[in-house]
């Protein structure tokens, strides 16, 4: 049976009654007189035939048939009220702070890069970065938002893309394969100085996995046992290109320093290709101007990412090609 219009209005003042405790407050509230708001639960409670509140000229309270109906109109009118500041969000410029939880990985490889960008488009919002290499509770911990590697995330979470797929890629300077030679496959790593990356969340050493490029889905794990360990992916990478030993990084992460020479990849048919970068929300419904805004900015970056991407890829096929056929000459 369909509820009649005139019976919302007064239901809705009753809520705001009740959640005060007081007639004078929710008359403030709602910028009537206490008189008429008085009137209007007195309609009420005649129309349903049910006392809803005690009253004294003191004290106020709600009666047992009071607080069942405010128990359904509660999240009833919080939803209502939700739904409606969406909607009026969807032209209004975003604004606020917009608290994020990134790995330093993510953050310098996805957020620094494009920071000035994206407050530039939204001058109203501030950005505030929590760097942390563990995986965090978003409503625990009072955050809008997250970004980690898909394969990270569990199945119930709210998140999207913001990078194309993604490579682990072993990489080394030219001056330390024309010293150490060049491994052919994952077991030739034992006789070269692989340096090792460790969890600053967990304090495990993050182990090297490969899959056979044969087809028949076999794994192999090598854990690296160089003469240096690291807990920040920068430092890493500095090693690298000194020609200390081997690393293993994402491989857009290193792109730069592929196409200029100074890191040459090695292995790559044993390396598949992992869900990327994902943004992660405690919500889809209700979700704040601001959040989707910095999720449609995230999602155009993977567009050019995954542009650029494509080129890297061709050009690194031209380069392979290109040292092959040298070697061919007599």
């Amino acid at each position: 049976m369909p509820i009649e219009p005139s019976l919302v209005s007064s239901l809705t003042w009753f809520a705001h009654i009740a959640r005060h405790r007081s007639f004078t407050k929710a008359a403030t509230e709602m910028e009537i007189t206490r008189a008429a708001l008085s009137q209007h639960l007195k309609a009420l409670e005649e129309r349903l035939e049910v006392r809803l509140l005690h009253r004294t000229t003191r004290n106020m309270s709600l009666t047992e048939e009071g607080q069942q109906l405010l128990d359904v109109l509660l999240p009833a009118l919080t939803a209502i009220e939700r739904a409606v500041e969406e909607l009026g969000e969807v032209h209004a410029e975003p604004s606020g702070v917009i608290r994020m939880n990134s790995s330093r990985i993510a953050s310098r490889l996805l957020l620094e890069p494009h920071m000035g960008e994206f407050l530039k488009r939204y001058p109203k919002l501030r950005l505030e970065l929590i760097m942390d290499d563990g995986f965090s509770n978003l409503v625990a911990n009072g955050l809008d938002a997250g970004i980690r590697l898909g394969e990270s995330l569990e199945e119930h979470m709210v998140a999207v893309p913001i990078t194309p797929p993604l490579e682990m890629a072993i990489v080394g300077s030219p001056a330390y394969f024309q010293q150490h030679g060049v491994p052919e496959s994952p077991s030739d790593l034992i006789r070269h100085n692989c340096l090792a990356y460790r969890f600053t969340s967990s304090g495990t050493i993050d182990h090297w996995t490969f899959a056979s490029p044969d087809g028949q889905e076999r794994k192999l794990v090598f854990e690296p046992h160089g003469n240096a360990v690291f807990n920040d992916d920068d430092s890493m990478l500095r090693a690298a290109l000194q020609g200390v030993g081997l690393i293993r990084h994402i491989d857009l992460c290193v792109r730069e320093h592929l196409e200029s020479g100074a890191l040459v990849r090695v292995l790559a048919p044993w390396c598949r290709p992992f869900p990327g970068f994902f943004l992660y929300v405690p919500s889809r419904a209700q979700m704040p101007a601001k959040i989707r805004a910095m999720m449609d900015f995230l999602v155009e970056r993977r567009e050019h990412l995954a542009l650029s991407q494509s080129r890297h890829v061709a050009a690194e096929d031209r380069r392979v090609r290109k040292r092959h056929g040298s070697r061919r000459k007599p």
